[in-house]
Formats: C-alpha cells, structure tokens, sequence
C-alpha cells in the first residue's frame, strides 16, 4: 500500500511539474516553421540551373488540409518561437493525460486493497 501511495505522490509531483507549461501566458502558433526551396517553373529563371528559389514558411493542418504561409523575414524568429511553444504545450497536454490516466489506475488498485466485503 505505501508504495502504491509514493507512485501517486510521485505523479502528483510530476502532473505540478507538467502543467507549469500548460499555465504558461506565452502565445502558441499551430505549426512548423521551416525553409521552402522551390522551383519557380519559368524557363529561363536561375531556379532551373539548381539554384532554387528559397524562403521560410509555416505549415499546419486546418480541417484535414496542410496549410503554408510565407513568413516575412522579420516574423521568423517569433513565429518560430511561438510554433515551438505550441509543440511543448501539446506534449505537455499528452503527458497530463497518461498522469491522469496512471493516477486513476493507481487509485482503482488502492480502493481494491482497501475495500472490505459488505457485512452481512
């Protein structure tokens, strides 16, 4: 019993740890953040000699369909960061779901041990 009671204390603790990040106030972007190297299909651009055509965007799904969106060099870094951000939020998000399910399993195996058949 007392090693079931430390494994709670010991998600408990961990569930605390887990949701300061999803307490976090910073914005969160659904996406990734990467470089596009393109080809732009006119004949006689330099793109068709191998020099491709480059430029930072951010994709996300919306609906089931992938989304990109050119980014402005002065907006990749923060979109970049608030991307991430929403990366570590929605890992924390699973991580909080798994120590509640593993909570509720190690409350079912307490109650078992602690529950007395009925007087008769």
């Amino acid at each position: 019993m007392s090693r079931l009671r430390s494994a709670l204390g010991d998600r408990l603790a961990e569930l605390r740890q887990v949701l300061k990040i999803v307490f976090g106030r910073s914005a969160l972007v659904k996406g990734n953040v990467y470089e596009l190297a393109r080809k732009c299909g006119k004949p006689n651009c330099i793109c068709m000699r191998g020099q491709l055509h480059r430029s930072m965007v951010l994709t996300w799904s919306e609906k089931g369909k992938g989304r990109l969106l050119s980014l402005p060099s002065e907006r990749v870094m923060e979109v970049k960061k608030k991307s991430e951000a929403y990366l570590r939020f929605r890992r924390a998000r699973a991580r909080v779901t798994q120590i509640h399910r593993d909570i509720l399993a190690l409350l079912d195996r307490i109650e078992k041990l602690r529950r007395e058949e009925p007087l008769r």
